[in-house]
């Protein structure tokens, strides 16, 4: 009966991780592995564990305690955590479960030395590693000390840094439980780590080997640099000896201790380079057969490598699975969409059914393969304008894959595809009647999927939606809806190149085009605004709308004084703009009409800053910047050599761009229109489903594609461990951040700004609307956090659409993510909000309440305080 505390490693596979650990299943799967040498050892289980713990009785109150504590508490953490380790290591080991492991122990060999190892259950998973967070005991020696440490590595499933790692990635402290493996040291003269893929660039076909003298410890703790080898297709292609000073030994009565490196061999390598190339493809051999990057623990024992422990790389982005043996370049599309979340695979599935060109998916993200563009040199050149003008980042990345000649294959001129960059715009008259007539047949369209839509029920819906699907590329696609976006597009870009030009202004167009009509997302910002002109007058809506915390007050809001007004007007703000939310490109993320006190704070604070009728000024004083720069303008250029053609010339893009900028944002609302009306025929059979005791919970469908969410319909089954597996993956996809460019090889490429004309120290971006603005940062992550005074400035990480009520209210912008003709900027230039987009870290590197200085024209941000 007692056996089932302890597994000898070869007896332990990868399925086992619920009875030996993550780092005790990956060692017995290693020790399978041909030519694979892990030292012998064995594993004493959960079972174990959960016996010792369980002669607790205080244990589970302690537990209780930490449950109930916030992750934000770091202090209670701190003591709670270091009480439960005490009490843990207190427990006496029962009698049986002792005799087990000095049996295991006997067998093994009497006298020898081990390393006594934690192996938590949620260890060395493939989307959450564990790396340090439990312990591991090296030189252990005798039965009382192995047993002693086994304790002690128990009690380590509570240190402080391994709870709040839980916590961090939504893992549960009673649903852990800690093996422990129990393995013979051995005496390196070189130890050291491999990661099978770069871990900084990404890059699967580049291999880092860390290397230094002695045990590994010495490079773990930061004890001492090591040598750097880069191996890429078995050659080292980099090296970095570092001065090894000191390195860890172990004692013969057990235990460790730094010793100094013999100044003769300080600056020795570690590793020859035949050896780290050796290494490389032992670790290629590992990597093969846990299907992933590795991170793997090495030991050299006179020149024969040992394997001490192998877990997956779990900071590496994703590559996306085409299919494609040839080198592929991929630029992001949430970078282009200001949406760079991770998605769930029905947000991801729908988008890839109703987008215009292919759609990759990797790590929750949408990625479009550029590969074919980049080959020839006009359609790379058209492509290349069209990325420097929107986001610069994205160009510089892409260089820096075109600067590797071999990676990009070349290929003849073609035809360029997609829109061009510079230049003339595409034929088309300056007419409103133009935007009018696509706006009416878009209105149509959408009227008509409402209709019918409404009477699909069962599996006919998912028949009906992918009809639905080629009604909505066909709008999108219509030539002239396409004319009219680059129309705007292409004028604003030919009034900053000539302005700048001919009268040395930068970004004139940002003033052209204040107040510019038809804008839908700048009208849903004043919009908003004079919903707050209704509630202004009634105290007592005011004052409960203040302690609104859950999504179903619109009903009682009406029972107030004023209440049914107020309510009116938030119910007639949703008619029309209740598809929308942030990061609404995912269809699975809830609409402002299904979560309506998402917009509560906005309001209020529109109610506290704003006098009545706010709206109307605003868009009045625009209108008037706009005539008045124009005027100025055109005056201006009529003094020049040549001035009567050239302010001609301008006046007619003035009047183009007046015409069709405001245009450039309503195919976004076109495409949210749509898809609410597909979430909200899915949800219906979603609940129909739930009904019918197909599926646990409604939103169970976020974590299947649309077609998987078709069958789940036509056959009432559902995979239940496929939506939990997809709902860890999406909790790990949020963890990684996206790059603007990323290669097959799995190089991740965000680009940089060459720039060498900003001060020091200032945070470079792009600039996007002029002006020069100083005030409060106000960090917001979440629109519905909001708490905004007139003056601050908006710092985040992406503004789509949903995000310019809060435009109104600030007196700048900066984002971590953006580009010229991105959602956010545009709603900046047509509010005059200095901004500057593409800020690095910016949410990281400015702190909520300091004082920044944006830089709108010339693109940079002054941290003043």
């Amino acid at each position: 009966m007692t056996e089932q505390y302890v597994l000898h490693l070869r007896e332990i596979d990868e399925g086992q991780v619920a009875v030996v650990g993550g780092k005790g299943a990956h060692l017995g799967s290693l020790s399978r592995i041909e030519g694979v040498r892990v030292p012998a050892g064995f594993c004493v289980t959960t079972d174990a564990y959960r016996r010792v713990v369980g002669q607790s009785p205080s244990l589970d109150a302690q537990l209780d305690r930490l449950a109930r504590v916030s992750a934000d508490d770091q202090e209670a953490i701190r003591t709670l955590s270091a009480e439960i380790r005490r009490t843990v290591e207190e427990i006496t080991v029962p009698d049986d479960l002792a005799e087990a492991i000095t049996r295991a122990l006997a067998r093994s060999g009497e006298g020898k030395a081990y390393a006594v190892r934690s192996s938590a259950t949620a260890e060395d998973l493939p989307t959450a590693s564990f790396a340090g967070q439990q312990d591991t005991y090296l030189n252990v020696v005798g039965p009382a000390a192995i047993l002693r440490h086994v304790s002690r590595c128990w009690a380590s499933l509570f240190t402080e840094r391994a709870v709040t790692y839980r916590r961090r990635h939504g893992i549960d402290d009673r649903t852990v439980r800690m093996a422990v493996v129990v393995q013979q040291m051995v005496f390196p003269d070189a130890s050291g780590i491999l990661f099978t893929a770069d871990p900084l660039s990404g890059n699967r076909t580049v291999a880092t080997v860390d290397a230094g003298f002695g045990l590994g410890e010495a490079l773990v703790s930061g004890l001492v640099n090591p040598d750097v080898f880069k191996v890429r297709r078995g050659e080292v292609v980099e090296r970095t000896i570092s001065a090894k000073q000191r390195e860890v030994h172990a004692l013969p009565a057990g235990g460790t201790r730094e010793v100094p490196v013999d100044s003769r061999r300080q600056e020795q390598p570690a590793l020859t380079d035949a050896q780290a190339v050796r290494l490389v493809e032992l670790g290629r051999r590992i990597e093969a057969h846990f299907g992933r990057p590795q991170d793997i623990e090495w030991c050299l024992v006179d020149d024969d490598f040992h394997i001490v422990q192998s877990r997956p790389i779990t900071t590496l982005f994703p590559v996306p699975e085409s299919g494609d043996r040839e080198n592929r370049v991929y630029v992001s599309v949430g970078h282009q969409q200001m949406m760079t979340d991770a998605m769930k695979p029905l947000g991801v599935s729908m988008w890839q059914s109703t987008a215009m060109a292919r759609m990759h998916e990797a790590g929750g993200r949408l990625f479009v393969d550029v590969t074919q563009r980049l080959a020839a040199p006009a359609s790379r050149a058209a492509l290349m304008d069209l990325m420097g003008r929107g986001d610069p980042l994205v160009r510089d990345a892409l260089e820096i894959v075109l600067d590797r000649e071999d990676f990009v294959p070349s290929l003849p001129d073609a035809p360029p595809a997609g829109p061009r960059a510079g230049g003339a715009p595409e034929p088309i008259e300056t007419d409103p009647a133009v935007v009018a007539g696509l706006i009416e047949r878009s209105q149509a369209s959408i009227a008509a999927l409402r209709r019918d839509a409404r009477t699909k029920a069962g599996p006919e819906v998912f028949d009906f939606l992918s009809v639905a699907f080629e009604e909505h590329k066909r709008v999108l696609t219509d030539p002239l809806n396409f004319k009219a976006i680059m129309a705007g597009m292409e004028a604003t870009w030919w009034l900053n190149d000539k302005l700048e030009e001919w009268l040395g202004e930068k970004n004139a167009a940002d003033t052209l085009t204040l107040s510019a009509p038809g804008n839908v997302t700048s009208e849903m910002g004043l919009a908003l605004l004079d919903v707050a002109d209704v509630i202004r007058p009634h105290p007592e809506v005011v004052a409960f709308l203040q302690g609104v915390e859950d999504d179903g007050f619109l009903d009682e809001l009406a029972k107030l004084p004023g209440g049914a007004e107020a309510r009116d007007a938030i119910d007639a703000y949703l008619d029309r703009y209740g598809m929308r939310c942030v990061g609404e490109i995912d269809i699975t993320r809830p609409r402002w009409s299904e979560r309506p006190g998402t917009l509560v704070p906005v309001i209020l604070d529109n109610v506290r800053n704003f006098e009545p009728g706010a709206a109307r000024r605003r868009f009045e004083q625009g209108l008037q910047q706009a005539r008045t720069k124009e005027q100025e303008v055109l005056s201006r250029l009529r003094a020049l050599p040549d001035g009567e053609r050239k302010a001609d010339e301008t006046k007619a893009m003035i009047d183009r761009v007046r015409t069709f900028i405001g245009y450039r944002e309503y195919p976004k609302y076109d495409i949210i229109s749509r898809y609410f009306v597909y979430k909200q025929a899915l949800m219906a059979e979603a609940d129909r489903l739930v009904e019918a005791g197909v599926l646990a919970d409604r939103e169970d469908v976020f974590y299947l594609t649309f077609e998987e969410f078709h069958d789940v319909a036509r056959y009432g089954q559902v995979d239940e461990r496929l939506v939990r597996q997809r709902r860890d993956t999406f909790r790990s996809h949020q963890a990684l951040t996206p790059p603007r460019v990323l290669t097959s090889d799995g190089e991740a490429l965000s680009g940089a700004y060459r720039r060498d004309d900003v001060p020091a120290g200032a945070l470079i971006g792009l600039p996007v609307s002029t002006g020069t603005v100083e005030g409060r940062a106000r960090v917001i992550l979440d629109m519905a956090e909001a708490d905004l005074e007139a003056g601050d400035i908006l710092v985040t990480t992406f503004t789509d659409p949903s995000w310019s009520p809060l435009f109104v209210a600030v007196a700048g912008l900066v984002t971590e993510v953006g580009g010229q003709m991105t959602h956010g900027a545009v709603i900046a230039r047509e509010y005059g909000l200095p901004a500057v987009v593409g800020v690095e870290q910016a949410t990281r590197r400015i702190r909520d309440g300091q004082r920044i200085r944006v830089h709108g024209t010339d693109g940079y941000v002054e941290i003043l305080s």
